[in-house]
């Protein structure tokens, strides 16, 4: 093998999980390449609040948050279950909090904040009302200096065009501090426009990837491994329509280039995958793009399926309420758009307060098609094609559940998290005030979350449950430690982090071994 350039660890993705990999790895005095394979760092993770589930760590103890592990484990295997082996859970539990210890030792670069946001299973044992996520504390973006320059934007610039916010938030914040970290760095370097497609094998051993930049096919070496953090295959309809994930590329919220590459040339070689066709779900507003975007924090409304009924919890948390979804359109009774019906106590945008792509001029929705109004239900029912009938009836009911404070079909309210919104108050608002609206929803994810099996080390496995030298897996690349729940806000981020550290901290061990 002719190899253009020579390192201990490269990292594939930017995202949460391989901005992290590639901090811990050249932190530990390894040498680091890390390459992304789009024109901007940050993957999806860019786009997000970046909340990281990250239980019993010294910022949620220091807030007062009154936690312990034994509790974390309890809530985590009810929900998980046996889905994924304990040990794997175990390994991302007993590792969050050292790793928050681990960056916030660089306070020169790191520092975090807790976000109250309860749990997802509500009425799971100990499950935790507060929550156990943490956020990094916003920072003037002039403080990461010409790296900002690198530095995916939110989508509310990328696809709304919005100006850039001189105050780096959420994800922003998050992949800017560890950019500007590893800035600083003499032993890490950093490319973008570099895919990885496939992987070189010497001796049963990965050692290293052919990557294409700017056109150009060049081989790397990794004498101590490869790290495969990109991201799922969520832009791929292709990947998608052969593993069964439902909906389409066009309503993910993963940046363009989460095509799967990496992960294609991990199962070329041998590694065993788990999950192929589970995503992070949500509802999404469905744009006059076309698009349906990641949508939360309803203010009023219900959702109706083809038959004018309601037919979940609309404020259940988001992948629990895009689970749902899939279901109804499984068993043939909701096809996309379905609708949100609401009344004019907001006027005629739907009562939707979060929505990663922000909403445009409500004109060109109502032009599209996508909002409707109407003087009355039995109006608004023939607009949306479902029996007026049963959507009178439909209100009518959800009313009566409003004055009784108490949602009987769906127990709207009933857990901590569907307060979450509404200041503790009950969510349910009655639907009375005309003229009546529907605004069209449609299925969105945050990506997908089936990839290469590992073990708690963060390597790759094959089909026979042994080691790939040289190979590890993080973020939505690796199967999901949380299985086909979503135990909480931050669990995607935190475990991505979380496993791709573990990575890094190995393939030292393995090179000083």
């Amino acid at each position: 093998m002719q190899w253009s350039e020579e390192c201990d660890v490269l990292v594939v993705g930017s995202g949460g999980g391989g901005v992290t990999g590639a901090y811990t790895a050249a932190r530990e005095g390894l040498d680091t390449i890390m390459v992304e394979a789009t024109d901007k760092f940050g993957g999806t993770t860019a786009y997000s609040g970046a909340g990281m589930w990250l239980p019993c760590n010294k910022v949620l103890e220091e807030a007062g948050v009154q936690d312990s592990m034994d509790d974390v484990r309890t809530y985590f295997r009810a929900v998980v279950g046996d889905r994924t082996p304990v040990e794997l859970q175990d390994a991302f539990l007993d590792n969050g909090a050292p790793l928050v210890d681990y960056l916030a030792s660089d306070d020169e670069h790191f520092a975090f904040a807790v976000l109250p946001w309860a749990d997802y299973f509500g009425s799971a044992p100990k499950a935790h009302a507060q929550g156990r996520q943490i956020i990094p504390k916003p920072m003037k973006a002039e403080k990461i200096g010409a790296v900002r320059d690198d530095l995916r934007p939110t989508l509310a610039v990328e696809r709304a065009g919005a100006p850039l916010d001189p105050t780096l938030t959420g994800g922003q914040s998050l992949i800017g501090r560890f950019l500007w970290a590893m800035d600083g760095m003499d032993n890490a370097t950093t490319y973008t426009s570099t895919t990885v497609d496939e992987l070189v094998v010497e001796d049963g051993a990965v050692v290293g990837a052919i990557v294409e930049h700017n056109g150009e096919r060049r081989a790397i070496r990794a004498r101590g491994g490869v790290i495969v953090a990109s991201g799922g295959f969520e832009g791929n309809d292709e990947m998608r329509a052969k593993y069964g994930v439902p909906g389409t590329a066009r309503d993910t919220m993963g940046p363009d280039g989460n095509q799967g590459k990496a992960i294609a040339a991990g199962i070329a070689i041998g590694a065993d995958v788990d999950l192929m066709s589970e995503a992070w779900w949500s509802p999404g507003v469905t744009h006059p793009d076309g698009r349906s975007a990641f949508s939360l924090w309803f203010t009023g409304g219900i959702f109706v399926n083809d038959n004018g009924e309601r037919f979940v919890n609309e404020s259940l948390p988001y992948d629990r309420l895009g689970r749902e979804v899939i279901d109804a359109m499984t068993a043939g009774t909701v096809t996309l758009p379905y609708w949100m019906v609401y009344d004019d106590r907001e006027g005629e945008k739907p009562p939707v307060v979060a929505s990663m792509q922000p909403m445009g001029d409500p004109k060109d929705y109502v032009a599209a098609g996508l909002w409707k109004t109407a003087d009355t239900l039995e109006e608004l029912a023939e607009q949306i094609g479902v029996p007026a009938e049963n959507l009178v009836a439909t209100v009518t009911r959800f009313n009566g559940f409003v004055s009784a404070v108490s949602d009987e079909d769906f127990h709207r309210g009933d857990e901590p998290y569907d307060r979450a919104f509404s200041g503790g108050a009950s969510p349910l608002v009655p639907i009375e005030q005309g003229p009546f609206h529907a605004a069209a929803f449609g299925l969105s994810d945050l990506g997908t979350k089936g990839g290469m099996r590992t073990d708690t080390a963060a390597r790759v496995l094959d089909k026979e449950g042994a080691v790939i030298p040289g190979l590890y897996a993080a973020g939505n690349s690796m199967a999901a430690v949380t299985g086909t729940v979503y135990p909480g806000g931050g669990n995607p981020i935190g475990a991505s982090m979380v496993f791709a550290h573990l990575a890094a901290l190995d393939v030292k061990q393995n090179r000083q071994g």
